[in-house]
C-alpha cells in the first residue's frame, strides 16, 4: 500500500515570499534539495511554467518522472524524491518543453582559500576566480558566475536565458569574501549576461556588466559575454626567449603609438574599424618596414565611449569587441612577435567612467571608488578614482595587468595618468582634497599600489616593461621599490617633450635666445630611465599636427620636422612617436578619421617616412645611439653655446664600439666651414643627413664624410670641417680599421 505523503513537505519555508519577489539573498536555503526523513524535498522556481516534473534517476532501473506540486500561481513547484537520488526538471512552457538541471542542487563551488586570498588582496589571478567561466561539475556542463558585491542584499545573473528576469537566478553569497556565485547548468559560451543587484537599502540598481568579464558585446551594447575556455597555440618562442634583452636599458627601443580605429579605415569608410585580422595583414608589415621595435596601442580594454580613445575603460579584462574576439587578438600578438615586433598596451588604473552599467556604486555603495568626492572624483574628466587602499580593488587592478601579460603575451604596459594617482591635490584647489595621514599631499595608498603592481609584474613576468606616464618631478620613478622607488622600467620624459617642442615652434631667428630648451633635458636626463615621447596628446586638443608646429614655408616645416625627429633619435632615451608623425601629417589627429595615406604621393611626406625608417634602422645597428641611453658616460655636449649660428653638437659613446657625433643646424641657413671637435681622428663617415634628397631635402652635405684634422676644438684633440645643411642634422661616425 503506497505511503501517504506528508503534507508538511509541501509547505513553503519562511522568506519564500521575499524570494519570489526577488528580494531575498539566500536562495539555496529555499530552492534545491532539502532533506526530510527518508526523502529529499525539491523546490524550484519557474514563473510562467505550465508545469514542472521531476526526472529521477534510479540505480538499477530506468528513470522515472514525478509530478511537482504548484504552489498556487507563484511559480514555485515542490516535489519529493528518494534520498540522495539524482534528478533534473522537465519544464513545460506555453510553447515548448525543456529538460534542465537544477542550479540549486550544486553546493558551494569557489575554493575557500582562494576567496580568503582575494579578501586579503593577495590573489592576482582574479580573472580565473571571478567572472563567467564554462565549467563541468559532476558531469554537468554549464557556466559558473562569480562577482564581488559585499554590500548587496541580493545578486542575480540575468540574460537571454532567463528573459533578463532577476528573480530566476539569484546567487549564493560567500560571506567571508563578499563574493556571489552561481553555477547555471546548460549554458554555453556566447551567452549574454549582466547582474541585477538589490542594494542594502532595497533599491534595484541599473543592470551591471561584469567587471571581470573576458568579453563583451560590441558597443554601444553593454552586456557581458561568456567566452569559450581557450588556450592559444603560441608560436613566439624565439621572441619570448629574447625578450629580456630586447627590453634592457641598453637595447634599441623605438615605439609606434597608434589608435587602432583611426590608423586605417577598411575601404576608407569612417564608419568601419579594422579587425585584428586586418591589422595582421596591414599594420605588421608597415611597422616592420618602418623599423620600429614595438607598437603601443591606445587602450583596447572594453570601453563604452569611442570618443574617450579607450582611456575610460570598464572592461579591464576584455579586449574590445570592436576589432574581434580574444582569440583573434591573441593571434595578432603572436603574429607581431613572429615579425619581431613587441606590443605595449596603454592601461588605465587611475580612474573609470561613471556609466550606470559599470563600476560606479556597483553594489549600491562606493565599492571600487571612494565615497568622498574629494578623493573619488576626477573633475577634469568626470570620472571616478579607484580606492587604492582597498585590498580587493588593488587585487582587481593587478589581476588585470597580470592577465594581459600572461594570457596574451603582452610585452609592456604604459600606465596612464600616474601623476594623477600620486598626488591627492592633483588638479584640485585648496579645500577640495583630503590630506594623507601625515597631512601631506602624497597619495600613500596609490604609491603602495604602484609598488605592489611593479613588484608583482617583476615576479610573474620579469622581462616585460611597465612604463609610467608621469609628468612631475616625483623622485625614483624607475628606481627599484627596495630602494624606495616606484619600480617602473621606464618613464615618459614629458619635460623634454615640452621644452624641445617649444624651441621648435619658435622662429629660427630667435632660437638663439632659448638654447636652454634643448640643453636642459640632459641636466636630468639620466636621473631616470626615460622614453622620449611625442604622443597622441601632442597632436590633438587644438595643438595641431607636429608638422604644423614647425615655422616657415612648406619646405622649411618639413625640414624642421625631419631634423627634430633625428634630434630625438640621437638624444639619450628610448623613442616613441604617434601615428601620422612619421608621414608629416598636415592636420591635427582626428579619432573619427584615418591617417591621410594619400598624402604619401607628396615627396616631402614620403621622404619623412623614409627618414623615420632609416632612423630606426640606424638606431638598431649603431650601439652608440642606444647602449648608454641611461648612462651619463654615453653622452657629451660638444657645442651648446652657439647663440649666433644656433648649432648644436654632441657625442654619443658606445660601451666598446665607435662613437657618433651629431651636428644640428636649426636654421635655414647653410653653414660653410663649421668646425666641430671630435674624440678621435681618421675618416668620419656621414651615416645620416636629414637634408638628403631622398628625404625631400636640398642635398647639401659633405660628400659622404670628412677626415678629421689634428686641430683641437671644443675640448677634443681632433676636429671636422663641415658643411652644415639648412635646417638639418648630421650623424657621423669614425671608420675604424680592424687590426
Amino acid at each position: 500500500m503506497p505511503r501517504k505523503q506528508d503534507e508538511a513537505w509541501f509547505t513553503v519555508p519562511e522568506h519564500t515570499d521575499e524570494l519570489l519577489a526577488g528580494r531575498y539573498g539566500d536562495p539555496f536555503s529555499i530552492l534545491g534539495r532539502h532533506q526530510a526523513e527518508k526523502v529529499d524535498i525539491i523546490r524550484a522556481f519557474y514563473p510562467d511554467a505550465a508545469n514542472v516534473r521531476l526526472i529521477v534517476q534510479r540505480p538499477r532501473s530506468a528513470e522515472i518522472e514525478k509530478s511537482m506540486r504548484a504552489v498556487d500561481d507563484t511559480g514555485m513547484f515542490i516535489g519529493t524524491i528518494p534520498r540522495n537520488a539524482r534528478y533534473r526538471f522537465k519544464v513545460t512552457w506555453a510553447d515548448a518543453v525543456e529538460e534542465v538541471e537544477d542550479p540549486y542542487s550544486i553546493g558551494p563551488v569557489l575554493d575557500d582559500a582562494e576567496l580568503e586570498a582575494f579578501a586579503r588582496g593577495a590573489h592576482f589571478h582574479l580573472h580565473c576566480l571571478l567572472g563567467a567561466h564554462a565549467r563541468t561539475f559532476d558531469g554537468i556542463d554549464g557556466v559558473l558566475f562569480a562577482v564581488w558585491a559585499p554590500n548587496a542584499r541580493r545578486v542575480s545573473v540575468i540574460g537571454d536565458f532567463n528573459i533578463w528576469d532577476g528573480r530566476r537566478h539569484p546567487m549564493r553569497l560567500r560571506h567571508r569574501a563578499g563574493v556571489w556565485e552561481l553555477f547555471i547548468p546548460g549554458l554555453h559560451p556566447g551567452e549574454r549576461y549582466k547582474y541585477e543587484i538589490l542594494s542594502a537599502n532595497g533599491e534595484i540598481l541599473p543592470q551591471k556588466a561584469d567587471p571581470y568579464a573576458a568579453f563583451a558585446e560590441r558597443p554601444p551594447a553593454t552586456a557581458s559575454v561568456v567566452v569559450s575556455p581557450w588556450a592559444y597555440d603560441w608560436h613566439d618562442e624565439s621572441w619570448m626567449a629574447a625578450r629580456h634583452a630586447r627590453h634592457a636599458p641598453e637595447a634599441p627601443i623605438s615605439i609606434y603609438e597608434l589608435h587602432i580605429p583611426s590608423w586605417r579605415r577598411p575601404g576608407g569608410n569612417c564608419d568601419r574599424v579594422a579587425t585584428w585580422d586586418d591589422l595582421e595583414r596591414d599594420l605588421i608589415p608597415y611597422v616592420r618596414e618602418a623599423g620600429f621595435t614595438h607598437i603601443e596601442l591606445l587602450p583596447i580594454m572594453e570601453h563604452p565611449f569611442g570618443g574617450s580613445w579607450g582611456y575610460q575603460p570598464l572592461g579591464l579584462f576584455a579586449p574590445t569587441a570592436r576589432h574581434g574576439t580574444p582569440q583573434q587578438f591573441a593571434a595578432f600578438i603572436d603574429a607581431c612577435h613572429q615579425a619581431e615586433i613587441g606590443v605595449i598596451l596603454d592601461w588605465v588604473p587611475a580612474h573609470f567612467p561613471n556609466d550606470v552599467h559599470g563600476l560606479a556604486q556597483f553594489d549600491g555603495t562606493a565599492l571600487f571608488e571612494h565615497m568622498d568626492p574629494r578623493e573619488g572624483l576626477h573633475e577634469d574628466w568626470n570620472t571616478l578614482i579607484y580606492n587604492f587602499g582597498r585590498h580587493e580593488v588593488r587585487a582587481f587592478l593587478i589581476s588585470s595587468a597580470v592577465m594581459w601579460l600572461e594570457q596574451f603575451h603582452i610585452d609592456g604596459l604604459r600606465v596612464d595618468a600616474v601623476a594623477s594617482m600620486l598626488y591627492r591635490d592633483y588638479s584640485r584647489a585648496e579645500g577640495q582634497w583630503v590630506p594623507n595621514i601625515h597631512g601631506g599631499r602624497e597619495n600613500l595608498e596609490a604609491v603602495g599600489f604602484i609598488r605592489e603592481l611593479n613588484d608583482t609584474v617583476r615576479r610573474v613576468r620579469p622581462d616585460v616593461m611597465v612604463i609610467a606616464e608621469e609628468s612631475t618631478a616625483w623622485p625614483g620613478v624607475t628606481q627599484p621599490t627596495a630602494d624606495g622607488g616606484l619600480g617602473f622600467a621606464y618613464k615618459w620624459n614629458m619635460g623634454w617633450m615640452h621644452d624641445t617642442l617649444h624651441f621648435m615652434e619658435r622662429d629660427p631667428l630667435w632660437r638663439g635666445y632659448h638654447l636652454s630648451e634643448i640643453l636642459f633635458g640632459t641636466h636630468y636626463g639620466f636621473s631616470e630611465r626615460f622614453v622620449l615621447s611625442i604622443s597622441h596628446d601632442e597632436v590633438t586638443h587644438g595643438k595641431g599636427s607636429l608638422l604644423a608646429r614647425m615655422p616657415g614655408d612648406e619646405w622649411q616645416r618639413h625640414a624642421g620636422l625631419r631634423s627634430y625627429l633625428a634630434f630625438m633619435w640621437t638624444h639619450p632615451g628610448k623613442k616613441l612617436i604617434f601615428m601620422g608623425c612619421e608621414i608629416a601629417q598636415d592636420g591635427e589627429w582626428e579619432h573619427g578619421g584615418e591617417i591621410p595615406w594619400h598624402s604619401l604621393e607628396n615627396p616631402l611626406k614620403a621622404g619623412t617616412l623614409r627618414l623615420v625608417s632609416d632612423l630606426n634602422h640606424t638606431l638598431r645597428r649603431t650601439p652608440a645611439l642606444h647602449e648608454r641611453d641611461a648612462d651619463p658616460r654615453g653622452f657629451q655636449w660638444v657645442v651648446g653655446d652657439d647663440v649666433a649660428n644656433i648649432v648644436f653638437a654632441w657625442v654619443r659613446y658606445a660601451q666598446d664600439g665607435p662613437p657618433v657625433v651629431v651636428v644640428w643646424n636649426t636654421t635655414p641657413v647653410i653653414r660653410q666651414g663649421y668646425r666641430v671637435g671630435v674624440p678621435e681622428g681618421g675618416f668620419w663617415r656621414e651615416i645620416m643627413n636629414t637634408d638628403a634628397a631622398i628625404y625631400g631635402g636640398s642635398n647639401v652635405g659633405n660628400g659622404g664624410g670628412v677626415s678629421a684634422e689634428r686641430s683641437a676644438a671644443h675640448g677634443h684633440p681632433w676636429s671636422l670641417d663641415l658643411v652644415l645643411p639648412p635646417m638639418a642634422l648630421l650623424i657621423l661616425s669614425p671608420v675604424r680599421t680592424e687590426v
